[in-house]
């Protein structure tokens, strides 16, 4: 087996990473998210800290309480010690989107730049 490379045909300019936002009239008040002990974002120099389960520095929400993919990630939370609890999402919790629709975008995983 050996390292393959990559050639490209033409040069090809790349542009600025376009920051995920979330859906823009997303009202999730009474859906349900994950919270958790504080945690910190793990990209380099960035100084958000979480205390929610999060995507994009966004609360992932799920229409249901029993949703599989919130418990599944309740449970991974659970697993690295960050002490979850399903809660009812409210808007003064920050910007929320839902887990599908962060999926459906392809899981972006980091939505606001450090300063």
């Amino acid at each position: 087996m050996r390292r393959g490379r990559i050639q490209l045909a033409e040069e090809v300019e790349l542009e600025e990473e376009e920051l995920w936002t979330g859906e823009e009239d997303g009202d999730h008040a009474g859906w349900f998210c994950v919270s958790t002990d504080p945690f910190p974002c793990p990209a380099p120099g960035c100084a958000f800290v979480a205390t929610f389960m999060t995507a994009a520095h966004l609360v992932l929400v799920w229409q249901e309480r029993d949703d599989p993919n919130l418990l599944r990630h309740a449970g991974r939370a659970k697993e690295v010690g960050r002490n979850p609890h399903v809660v009812t999402y409210e808007p003064a919790f920050g910007p929320s989107a839902s887990y599908y629709a962060w999926e459906a975008a392809g899981r972006p995983v980091h939505g606001i730049r450090g300063k």
